[in-house]
């Protein structure tokens, strides 16, 4: 594989000693050092390693850019240091030297605080040009905005501006509304607003080093696929982590290659480099996990960099449903289940259980009327349901067995063996997955919990293809055996005799119950890589300072393991030599800061005006990787949230393509005065002055 070069950010490259230099090229400069069997260069690599640094060709002398701008006095109340007069003192350790010098911090704050006067005034630039806008359709496009910011229908765009007039809204009784801001243009008016969204998406994504790609495909009502995408991204000036929302964007097939292809597209329309993408994270369905022919799999020769990982929470479990789906009696079972919820789950009866089927129809927000598939199957609260109602189903479904032959056959199936059984299974497995996924919620999520959590959970669910499971035993050990009249043993469970129980069928069973975990384990394995699991652990052994070990004596081969796996997974995107060199200093200085978290270490070298952003620009490299990790309860809020938009908007008669504006006016919409209503103004009126021409030109032919 072609090597990479690094974002241009973080452009770095190899050269850490002072006597090398660009191959190619003559030394620009020579040190004037009396020692003659001592030659030094100046090396070209320096000034991408050193942003500030600047070489004077003619002079063969090297300046601090920033100081010059600054000119700050020194500790000897000079004006100049030897940054500022310009030095031949060609060696690395000069410019570390500078670089944590008292005269070059203050250099730092002083043009900080210039830039941050030069920003203050183009924001109250920006401030007048608003306020010159016309404040009528100000008024208008911010209604359409905070309408659909609140999940307000279009259509009560009239009465919303009467009101407004009613109450005295200066700016809707003082100006004559345009012709182009009628309510019918609500749909223009507010691509206009995403349009203006997605520029700042671009701007956004362009200047963060790495772009870590987050998919949900969902299906509707007719069967259309549809992939919701969000990215997370950084700002290199400060460190802070973005999640955007590009949009839904609809499937032609739900093949792997259709996905694959419309991931190229989206990376296409939003301008985001292959090569930037570090991480790949999705609801984990084989279609998207899958090792051998998944989405992700795919990814990898389009994306270089790309690392999978699937904790994406697929319909509220980590656990898809297919992982049952090649089990025969699974499918079946999932088919008795809908027809119990469907038959007494909306059913208003006087029993607790009953009540529980129909709470559980609330809680998950299961919509039995649409035609959707529920998957039961791996839904804890509804298995857990199912479990605790089976007395009382099996009395109610004797009870109209006369009447009904469809209760009658449910009745027959739930006294099997294989049901209770099943249900127990599942009650061993299904809460395994759901602490996975509370533990990815977590805000502040330790990284080194990771891999030992996925471990462990694995490994659990591997035992229990040999030992059982607690409830699947317990249910084993509850059976009540009674010989009858021809000494064949009838089984009893709470009270209800079982239906081809006996030990063959238990022996057939544990054929059954193996194949599930296999299946599940694998499920597990696709989600979580464990090349990748090491890739986390590692970052967390290097970057958390609470990790470290307390004392200096105990730190010097701490990390040395988990730098080298970091160091050749990102090798495209650094210089593993220079890293190892900087390493020992590294960790020196983070155990010093003690008492910043894994994030806050990862911002101070990410951020542009850091000391440590100059002085380890590889880690600096590594901190941005980890930082657009896509983890954490903001992105499964924002997912959630998603969902629940398009549930509550279903019913409006919106194309697929204004219900992507509407959300994402609703999910990454800043508050009113962070928004820049001018440009949005601009964008509709360009967009419907073309229309406006076409229907003058036809009104003109109609009188003529």
């Amino acid at each position: 594989m072609d090597n990479l070069n690094p974002p241009l950010m973080f452009d770095f490259t190899m050269g850490s000693g002072g006597s090398m230099v660009t191959p190619g090229k003559k030394p620009a400069g020579e040190t004037s050092n009396s020692n003659k069997k001592c030659k030094r260069y100046f090396n070209e690599h320096w000034k991408e390693e050193f942003t500030w640094l600047e070489f004077d060709y003619e002079r063969k002398l090297m300046f601090c850019m920033e100081c010059r701008q600054a000119l700050v006095k020194n500790k000897h109340g000079k004006a100049e240091n030897a940054f500022t007069v310009g030095t031949d003192n060609f060696q690395r350790h000069a410019l570390l030297r500078h670089v944590t010098s008292g005269a070059h911090r203050q250099a730092l704050a002083v043009n900080s605080e210039q830039l941050a006067m030069e920003m203050q005034f183009h924001q109250e630039l920006k401030s007048v040009i608003k306020a010159e806008m016309d404040p009528c359709k100000i008024s208008i496009l911010t209604t359409v905005y905070t309408m659909a910011k609140d999940g307000i229908s279009s259509d009560k765009l009239p009465s919303l501006l009467e009101l407004q007039k009613f109450n005295l809204c200066e700016a809707l009784l003082s100006s004559e509304q345009n012709e182009y801001y009628h309510p019918s243009s609500v749909r223009e008016m507010q691509a206009a607003i995403v349009k203006v969204l997605h520029i700042e998406d671009r701007n956004r994504l362009k200047d963060s080093p790495f772009i870590g790609l987050v998919f949900d495909e969902t299906i509707d009502i007719t069967e259309q696929r549809s992939l919701v995408v969000f990215t997370t991204s950084i700002s290199p000036c400060d460190g802070q982590l973005h999640i955007s929302f590009l949009g839904k964007f609809e499937l032609c097939s739900g093949d792997a290659s259709s996905i694959f292809d419309k991931v190229k597209d989206i990376l296409n329309d939003f301008q985001i480099p292959p090569k930037k993408v570090s991480w790949f994270s999705t609801d984990g369905t084989s279609l998207m996990a899958d090792r051998q022919s998944g989405v992700g799999e795919k990814l990898k020769s389009f994306c270089p960099l790309v690392s999978e990982f699937h904790s994406i929470s697929h319909r509220r479990s980590l656990l898809p449903s297919e992982s049952f789906t090649s089990v025969e009696y699974a499918r079946k079972y999932q088919n008795i289940i809908d027809a119990i919820y469907r038959l007494y789950g909306s059913r208003n009866l006087e029993n607790q259980s009953f009540n529980e089927l129909h709470n559980i129809l609330n809680v998950c927000g299961i919509d039995l009327n649409c035609a959707r598939i529920v998957h039961w199957i791996s839904n804890l609260r509804a298995v857990e349901t199912i479990d605790f109602s089976w007395p009382t189903l099996i009395l109610l479904l004797e009870s109209e067995s006369a009447k009904s032959p469809i209760a009658n056959g449910l009745c027959l199936e739930l006294k099997k063996f294989w049901f209770v059984a099943f249900t127990k299974v599942l009650l061993d497995i299904l809460p395994i997955f759901q602490k996975l996924n509370l533990f990815f919620q977590i805000e502040d999520l330790d990284l080194s919990m990771i891999n030992p959590i996925v471990t462990a959970s694995h490994a659990t669910l591997q035992a229990q293809k040999s030992t059982n499971g607690q409830n699947f035993q317990e249910f084993l050990n509850e059976l009540n055996e009674h010989p009858d009249e021809d000494n064949e043993s009838r089984f009893y469970y709470k009270g209800v005799e079982l239906v081809d129980c006996s030990q063959a069928q238990l022996q057939d069973f544990e054929l059954i119950k193996i194949s599930c975990l296999e299946n599940v384990c694998k499920s597990l394995q696709d989600r979580f890589p464990s090349s990748v699991l090491k890739v986390i652990s590692s970052f967390s052994v290097v970057f958390n300072p609470k990790s470290y070990p307390s004392s200096l004596d105990d730190i010097c081969s701490y990390g040395e393991m988990e730098l080298r796996l970091l160091l050749q997974h990102f090798s495209h995107v650094l210089v593993p030599e220079r890293a190892s060199n900087d390493f020992a200093l590294f960790k020196r200085i983070v155990l010093s800061l003690s008492h910043l978290s894994f994030r806050d270490l990862c911002v101070k070298l990410v951020h542009s005006n850091s000391e440590m952003h100059e002085l380890f620009p590889d880690f600096t490299v590594l901190a941005a990787v980890a930082l657009v990790m896509p983890l954490g309860s903001v992105l499964f809020n924002k997912i959630s949230q998603v969902k629940e938009l398009q549930k509550e908007r279903s019913n409006w008669e919106i194309t697929a393509g204004d219900l992507n504006d509407v959300l994402k006016i609703a999910i990454d919409g800043p508050v009113l005065n962070e928004l820049d209503f001018s440009k949005a103004i601009h964008y509709f009126e360009n967009r419907r002055e073309p229309e406006s021409l076409v229907s003058e030109g036809r009104w003109e032919a109609q009188s003529v």
